[in-house]
């Protein structure tokens, strides 16, 4: 108990706390094909396609790309890219989210590759998802993706 002084408010809570309103984000692909639209889509955000957000656009940056080997040297590309002041002034890259090319686990060259550039920036796996080929969307997010659906605040 304090005595004397300045005291400050007193502030008591009744109820639930509403949480703060989930971040959204500008999804950017690396190279055509990425799932930029289909992100978008399950976790919400703004589908910027392979262009760099606009004024309009939030500025956090969630940069796509496939786990192939092409789709991993896009998105290397597009980072160094991103490091050499290549993006509009205000973006923020927030991550690099990797969609998975096939089902199953990454051959060894490229899974050591993702290990690589996930040193440099944090990296966000989705798995492949059958439904998604097929255009069903309503799922919600993948098992596996916990940490991506938090970051925006997509629910399962």
């Amino acid at each position: 108990m304090r005595t004397g002084g300045q005291r400050g408010p007193e502030i008591w809570i009744r109820g639930p706390v509403a949480s703060a309103p989930p971040r959204r984000f500008s999804w950017v692909g690396a190279h055509g094909g990425s799932g930029v639209s289909t992100l978008a889509a399950v976790y919400g955000g703004q589908d910027c396609g392979r262009d760099w957000p606009g004024p309009a656009d939030p500025p956090g940056v969630l940069l796509v790309g496939r786990t192939h080997a092409a789709g991993l040297d896009a998105v290397a590309r597009a980072l160094a890219d991103f490091r050499d002041g290549g993006a509009p002034r205000g973006l923020g890259l927030e991550g690099v989210v990797l969609v998975a090319d096939a089902p199953g686990r990454l051959p060894r060259p490229l899974a050591r590759r993702v290990g690589e550039m996930e040193t440099a920036v944090g990296v966000y796996r989705v798995p492949w998802v059958s439904a998604w080929r097929l255009g069903d969307l309503g799922g919600g997010p993948p098992r596996g993706t916990e940490p991506l659906a938090r970051l925006t605040g997509a629910s399962r």
